[in-house]
């Protein structure tokens, strides 16, 4: 083999590390323009935006490049002359942002899943929202109408606020921004579904005998339709969420023991950190739960429906091309369907149908609820206060940073509504997130999905980092047939009880106050069906 085609591979990421770590140039600019402003210039505030919204970049390769963001800063360093954004690409990968945070070298604002942000909150790395939050964004405040959202408080702004306040950290306190809002759902093929007489399906059971029609059913070429096209990620995240919800939905009266008005009523029912290091005490989620074991398997069994390999991050492809009758992803593949002028079907977008209880004794015929969050997560780093000192608690740093307040300033600006509708609907992606901003018509069933009740608990992300990466291992091999249930169970009671541990270490949660509420609501688990011997 020749000597370059052999390296090929490591030529091309070492060139594409090198385009990722160079500094971007400022968006709204160009280079001659930076120049003339070097000596007004009193905050570069770096911004890390994330693969959304990067300007010049054009989605999925298609359409016109994005320009919304770069109008926004435009606006916002007219208004201050003394500031300059530049917008970043940086690896999203962690071994790079831990270097960055812990030497302070990190992007002003960086965009990193809220779940990644949590493990080092402690370290002084992140700057607590909760202050700007709670007052008003005096943009709105400058616009004179006391009614809008946002005069009162920022927080106010947020259409999915109680998402935003349900991300927040073990210490109490929110480090993240939700900008915009991403959901699930199956997108199928609408011309395949009408050939075999079928429809949307409205139960479980009626959805397991949808795919059997379609496993059934061989293209023009011979070749066999995939019903379901999902990866590893799927299953371990989405459907690991949703399957838990609808077994555990009858049980929440009696086992939700901590109730936060801020949160409630759209996120009754869910079940944080501490509540499952508690629960688990009392005998839930191993293999003496019967609600826990059906949870897995419910997933074996959708399995079957599936890919054979659950590492294929390809699967769109085969679903544009007929391969797959339906995708299980998220909103942003509905800007590359319609603009795909060579689809040779029409689709629609259904979300995942409930169990009935054919399905599960257990079952609530709930709708499936509510799995989304934000794909764009801002949180504000520790170089936002790099001009205090270090070794100040970071309460004090928060107080005495000029740079700072020109951050949460930019922050502020973004939310309001003519501006996040530049950015998020400049392509239907994502949902707005800012309220007075509608989500664009071709994303109004993700809409619909987003106004349900949030999940029961997001569970694979509930812990720690190391217990979601050997997870999605495990289960790749359970649902692979190489390991049995109660093999993959025992291998979870183990690894969840060495995540409870590290949290408990970490945080030292109130569990004398969670057992004094699971008594109290001790008269509503009388006569709860199968319940864990210790939680009797």
């Amino acid at each position: 083999m020749p000597f370059v085609a052999k390296y090929l591979p490591l030529i091309a990421f070492l060139l594409l590390s090198t385009y990722l770590l160079w500094p971007a140039s400022p968006a709204g600019q160009s280079e001659d323009d930076a120049s003339d402003r070097v000596g007004d210039i009193r905050y570069t505030i770096k911004f890390a935006a994330g693969w959304a919204y990067l300007p010049d970049t054009h989605p999925y390769g298609i359409g016109k490049p994005l320009q919304g963001l770069k109008n926004v800063i435009r606006a916002f360093e007219a208004r201050f002359p003394d500031t300059r954004i530049e917008v970043l690409t940086v690896p999203g990968v962690r071994e790079y942002l831990v270097t960055q945070l812990g030497s302070g070298q990190a992007p002003d604002i960086l965009n990193v899943n809220v779940e990644n942000v949590w493990t080092d909150v402690q370290k002084g790395w992140y700057v607590p929202l909760d202050t700007f939050l709670e007052k008003p964004n005096p943009f709105v405040v400058e616009q004179g109408d006391p009614s809008l959202p946002g005069v009162e408080q920022w927080w106010d702004m947020f259409r999915y606020q109680a998402i935003s306040r349900g991300k927040a950290a073990p210490d109490g306190l929110n480090y993240c921004l939700t900008f915009d809002m991403v959901e699930t759902g199956l997108f199928y093929n609408k011309t395949l579904f009408a050939e075999l007489n079928l429809e949307v399906p409205a139960n479980w059971e009626d959805f397991i005998a949808a795919m059997e029609r379609i496993a059934a059913h061989r293209n023009a070429e011979g070749q066999a339709t995939v019903p379901l096209l999902m990866n590893i990620g799927a299953f371990n995240d989405w459907t690991t969420d949703l399957f838990f919800d609808q077994l555990y939905f009858d049980l929440l009266p009696g086992i939700d023991l901590a109730q936060d008005p801020d949160r409630e009523p759209y996120l009754e029912g869910y079940l944080d950190w501490d509540e499952l290091a508690f629960l688990r005490r009392k005998g839930f989620f191993g293999r003496g739960d019967l609600r826990y074991r059906q949870v897995w398997q419910q997933m074996r069994q959708l399995r079957r429906y599936t890919n054979q390999n659950l590492m294929n991050d390809d699967l769109i492809r085969e679903f544009v091309t007929g391969r797959g009758a339906m995708i299980w992803t998220a909103s942003p593949l509905t800007y590359r369907l319609q603009a795909d002028k060579d689809l040779g079907f029409d689709w629609g977008v259904f979300y995942l149908p409930p169990f009935s209880a054919q399905t599960s004794t257990y079952a609530s015929g709930h709708p499936m609820c509510v799995i989304g969050g934000s794909a764009t997560q801002l949180e504000v780093t520790n170089s936002a206060i790099a001009d205090t000192d270090p070794a100040l608690p970071m309460d004090e740093r928060m107080a005495r940073s000029q740079r700072l307040e020109r951050v949460i300033q930019f922050l502020q600006f973004i939310c309001l509504p003519e501006n996040n509708t530049q950015i998020v609907n400049e392509y239907p992606a994502l949902l707005p997130n800012i309220v007075g901003v509608e989500a664009l018509p071709i994303l109004r069933p993700f809409a619909e999905i987003l106004e349900r009740r949030y999940t029961t608990t997001k569970w694979i992300f509930t812990f720690d980092l190391r217990f979601s990466e050997i997870q999605r291992r495990m289960l790749e091999l359970y649902l692979s047939d190489g390991i049995d249930l109660d093999g993959f169970l025992a291998w979870q009671e183990r690894n969840i009880d060495a995540a409870i541990a590290n949290l408990i270490r970490r945080k030292d949660p109130d569990l004398d106050r969670l057992e004094a509420q699971w008594q109290r609501l001790a008269p509503l688990r009388v006569g709860m069906r199968d319940l864990p011997r210790g939680a009797l």
